[in-house]
């Protein structure tokens, strides 16, 4: 029986892992620096490694667009910090601060914030702006998969 092989990027180095389909969980560690590929948390992204992380991931990534003078953005923080410990491994989760990283936030056309962006392949294939409630979130990312 031939198992399914996933490429998954750590979160701490950046390496790009292959795993087992089987193996996807808390207990995948990174090949380089043997730190677990999953965490349950979202993860920063920049400039410098957001598109190795949206383009080289073979599970959906979804993005939030944030800024941390944002009142909306703010009050979902808790709430994707949830998600994340229940969409993982299935979605990475990760979060853009649009104030450091403005070329991501002008590349995507954001207009409005919190804005979230779920990636498939390298593509964006949902975006949903405003905040939203755990139920609501889940539902929406479930539904666009």
């Amino acid at each position: 029986m031939e198992s399914t092989t996933l490429q998954i990027v750590c979160p701490h180095c950046d390496t790009v892992n292959r795993v087992l389909q089987s193996r996807l969980g808390p207990e995948a560690n990174c090949g380089r620096c043997k730190q677990s590929l999953f965490s349950g948390k979202p993860l920063a992204l920049a400039g410098h490694n957001f598109q190795k992380h949206v383009q080289s991931s073979q599970i959906p990534v979804l993005v939030d667009f944030w800024a941390p003078w944002c009142g909306p953005c703010r009050m979902m923080a808790p709430v994707y910090e949830k998600a994340a410990a229940q969409l993982e491994p299935q979605v990475r989760l990760a979060k853009v601060n649009t104030e450091e990283a403005q070329d991501l936030a002008m590349r995507f056309n954001i207009r409005s914030i919190p804005t979230l962006a779920l990636f498939r392949d390298g593509r964006e294939i949902a975006r949903q702006a405003g905040a939203m409630d755990l139920p609501h979130l889940l539902q929406w990312v479930r539904a666009q998969l």
